[in-house]
């Protein structure tokens, strides 16, 4: 916003001048303009530059994280006969560590609220999503609920419309996950929507609407080819609606947590623990 007023000022002043040096009509028009284009990119520029390096380091926290908690992963599943509630509740911790970390280092985009349009907005689709990954459900909520002119979260994002619609579906909103779902399918492409399709279909098989969700299905198979849906379709076309399940989307589907995802099994040592040979 100050980088189009700053803008404005700038090509204002140019006009003035020029017009009071006398300068032709088509000239100054010119100038004028050209003065705005060039200091409103040059301002653009100079803000994107500063504002990539703050996101960037969101970026970098979270690759970080994520990389750790990889490399404990890989250690526990080399080392057989792990404790796996141990584990799991050790990435569990790190995870939330991350995401409040992440939640706090957004602070460091608030002062480019003033300088681009649409921060605001981007601002509250990430803080939306990292309290929804903490279920913090209240707070992402709140954000949700945040209407009006650039305000509130954006949905272009395949996996923030789907946590709406699934607050949606928990709140008991069936039209405003229908809603949500309609609009941003439009914009899917390939794989692009295939979380969408997922959920749309099993909230009309909860709702008690199978028919519907086999709808849904038969766009989202010709739509992104999925195994998944191929099954749910067969298995709702044959009145097996006990068979339905979404869990070949693995953590797409189940960062959702309408589900619990099955419980890794427990690694078991053959032989004598004490000696590796067997003996």
């Amino acid at each position: 916003m100050l980088s189009l007023f700053i803008s404005v000022l700038i090509a204002s002043a140019i006009a003035a001048a020029l017009i009071a040096s006398q300068v032709s009509t088509g000239l100054t028009i010119f100038l004028s303009l050209a003065g705005f284009a060039g200091s409103f990119f040059l301002v653009g520029f100079l803000v994107r530059k500063k504002l990539s390096k703050a996101q960037g380091a969101i970026q970098e926290h979270m690759q970080t994280a994520q990389r750790h908690m990889h490399r404990k992963v890989q250690q526990f599943q080399n080392k057989p006969g792990g404790n796996v509630k141990q584990i799991q509740r050790q990435i569990e911790m790190d995870q939330k560590a991350m995401l409040k970390e992440a939640l706090e280092l957004t602070k460091g985009l608030e002062p480019f609220r003033k300088w681009s349009v649409l921060m605001g907005r981007q601002i509250a689709t990430m803080r939306m999503q990292f309290h929804y990954q903490l279920k913090d459900f209240e707070q992402a909520d709140e954000i949700l609920a945040t209407c009006g002119f650039l305000r509130g979260p954006m949905m272009m994002d395949p996996t923030a419309a789907a946590m709406r619609m699934a607050r949606c579906y928990q709140n008991d909103d069936l039209e405003g996950a229908k809603k949500v779902y309609k609009r941003r399918i439009r914009w899917s492409r390939g794989d692009g929507g295939t979380v969408l399709y997922g959920l749309m279909s099993w909230i009309y098989v909860q709702v008690g609407e199978p028919d519907k969700a086999r709808e849904v299905l038969l766009k989202a198979k010709k739509a992104t080819g999925e195994e998944t849906f191929i099954k749910n379709w067969e298995h709702l076309a044959n009145q097996r609606v006990k068979s339905f399940s979404n869990a070949g989307l693995g953590n797409a589907w189940y960062s959702l947590y309408l589900e619990t995802p099955p419980k890794p099994k427990q690694q078991r040592m053959r032989g004598n623990p004490r000696n590796m040979r067997g003996f």
